[in-house]
């Protein structure tokens, strides 16, 4: 507080105390009766009426500089997380590539043994074998391919490509077309089918 609001605040209550003062003499001689003492400001103590004011900016301001710190933590933590999280899928993904490569050098070694000696069923029996240890792969890594010849038409599991027949009953899948897996339980590619009406 200033010394002038300071100067002006004593100089009301001396002047809040002179008309009390006036007030209850004026009062006891008309007769004793009942006094009013009329509403005054309510008094602030002594210790209250000068604030530092140059304490209370130097709080403000240690508790900004903390708040700026843990705010520049805070983004320096979630860019780690998230550089963290990508190299994490990132590596998760090294063993599937590391047993693909086993099949592309099979599938290398097929292609070269066919253009030195062209034998159709060699061939065949090589591209099968790739074929089997692909599949094994890819079925380590929870990759399924889904049953659905002669299922109910679910449009969660099928995509119907095609529609065959004028019957009222349920939805059938006739056909599958294009063949749908899951990974790990969830779908990752509906098949694709042909739905027939009976």
């Amino acid at each position: 507080m200033t010394e002038d609001a300071q100067d002006a605040m004593r100089q009301q209550r001396e002047e809040a105390a002179a008309g009390e003062a006036a007030a209850s003499v004026t009062d006891e001689g008309e007769g004793g009766g009942p006094t009013v003492e009329p509403e005054t400001e309510p008094q602030i103590p002594p210790e209250t009426e000068e604030v530092d004011v140059e304490a209370l900016r130097a709080e403000a301001k240690q508790y900004r500089e903390h708040l700026q710190r843990l705010q520049a933590e805070f983004d320096n933590y979630r860019k780690r997380v998230l550089r963290e999280q990508t190299t994490a899928v990132e590596q998760a993904a090294r063993p599937v590539f590391r047993r693909l490569l086993e099949v592309l050098d099979d599938f290398d070694l097929a292609l070269m043994h066919a253009q030195d000696r062209p034998d159709f069923d060699r061939f065949l029996h090589g591209v099968e074998l790739v074929y089997a240890k692909l599949l094994d792969t890819v079925r380590a890594e929870g990759l399924e391919q889904m049953d659905a010849q002669g299922k109910p038409f679910d449009p969660e599991n099928h995509e119907a490509l095609m529609q065959t027949g004028e019957g009222e009953g349920d939805p059938v899948v006739a056909d599958v077309l294009r063949p749908g897996y899951t990974l790990k339980g969830r779908v990752l590619r509906p098949a694709g089918v042909r739905v027939e009406r009976k």
